[in-house]
């Protein structure tokens, strides 16, 4: 966990590009096993109501700020400018190095073996990874010593986890003290970003440009999405007051 993070809305968040990556790439290096989190509305909310799930936030290698509307709000409290580290945009560029074994875990076969095939244009060696699915359970009854086996045999560097926010959170929590080593990230849909099967898709270049990608998930999933931004702006007037009283408490 890196202790030196700036807590936003109770959540430590790393703003710094250039840390973060010196975080996973340290992680990587002295065979630590961690995880690390991609914080948006969804997952932030939840944080604020619940403590034991901000305790798992908490306890990872370092969060990055999905979400370009949650910056700027950042950024107008604290005065400062904070930039979003959008989890998509990590993600490839971690694909794009070509110099990590990695490990594709959860999501469906269909996104897996989609993803395969998209990935391994980008770094050949990719073909000859781990793409493995895990059965639809609650957080709880997942055998996370069998899973943990698996991939101590395998031996990566970076597992990605894809369950979904915030049950990717929990397990990646939850596997984490049987790992021997490897940095897991929870980034959810950004595998069916990068499947090139299914219904879910990134935003278009456009919306990408004018940070509307928010705005695109809305209308792409509005069953599962709409409900999700609305508990968030309903927790944001009181979430923004203690975020302001906590700063004139530091300040004194």
């Amino acid at each position: 966990m890196n202790n030196d993070a700036i807590t936003y809305f109770n959540v430590r968040l790393e703003f710094d590009k250039q840390k973060f990556d010196q975080i996973i790439e340290d992680a990587i290096q002295t065979g630590k096993a961690g995880y690390v989190c991609s914080v948006e509305s969804n997952n932030l909310t939840v944080a604020n109501t619940n403590p034991e799930f901000l305790k798992i936030l908490n306890g990872a290698l370092v969060n990055n700020c999905d979400g370009s509307v949650l910056a700027k709000i950042l950024s107008q409290i604290h005065k400062k400018n904070l930039d979003s580290y959008i989890g998509a945009d990590i993600f490839i560029q971690y694909i794009h190095k070509c110099k990590y074994r990695q490990f594709f875990l959860g999501n469906t076969l269909e996104v897996l073996m989609g993803l395969k095939e998209n990935l391994s244009k980008i770094d050949p060696e990719i073909k000859d990874m781990r793409f493995e699915t895990l059965p639809f359970r609650s957080v709880d009854e997942f055998d996370y010593e069998s899973i943990a086996q698996m991939l101590n045999e395998d031996n990566p560097d970076i597992i990605w986890v894809s369950l979904g926010a915030p049950k990717q959170e929990m397990f990646m929590n939850k596997l984490q003290p049987y790992l021997n080593r490897g940095v897991m990230f929870g980034f959810g849909a950004i595998l069916n970003f990068n499947a090139g099967v299914g219904g879910v898709k990134r935003a278009p270049e456009w919306m990408l440009k004018h940070r509307l990608e928010w705005l695109h998930r809305a209308f792409e999933q509005p069953e599962k999405n709409i409900p999700r931004y609305w508990k968030f702006v309903k927790n944001l007037p009181r979430m923004i007051k203690e975020e302001k009283a906590k700063i004139k408490t530091i300040s004194k």
